[in-house]
């Protein structure tokens, strides 16, 4: 089974960034879920995995909190990591998973979160889909 990573934006997804995820999501096999436990994106990707549990999908979702709680989300997790520093435990959420799944809010740009993690997971040759804001996916 495999390990999904996730990272997104904390200004949540679009609609169709949510179908397409959930979409995603469904179709594939996988025993753990990775996030980052902030508000907006991690937190509406934590309740798609959490309806599939609901249905009786044997997922467990792995929450890896920020340091900073400002926009930390307190998603229910099964498992829950120690604290770090945005980047570092970005880099921890890709340095676990299988693949990476990610939903940024813009084209590719400095000074993001989404997109610093998606650049690292290029680096660690990583299988990486990319949900654009209107669900398009692309995958790297």
């Amino acid at each position: 089974m495999r390990k999904i990573g996730f990272t997104g934006t904390r200004h949540g997804m679009t609609d169709a960034q949510k179908k397409a995820v959930k979409d995603f999501l469904s179709s594939q096999k996988f025993n753990e879920f990775h996030h980052g436990d902030c508000i907006g994106s991690d937190k509406d990707a934590n309740d798609i995995v959490d309806e599939f549990r609901a249905e009786g999908k044997k997922v467990k979702i792995v929450g890896h909190p920020p340091t900073y709680n400002k926009y930390r989300a307190y998603c229910k997790c099964d498992i829950l990591l120690a604290k770090y520093d945005y980047l570092t435990r970005n880099q921890h959420i890709v340095d676990t998973a299988d693949i990476l799944v990610a939903t940024p809010d813009t084209k590719e740009r400095l000074h993001s979160g989404t997109w610093s993690t998606i650049r690292y997971a290029r680096k660690k040759d990583k299988k990486i889909f990319i949900f654009n804001r209107n669900g398009e996916m692309r995958m790297e």
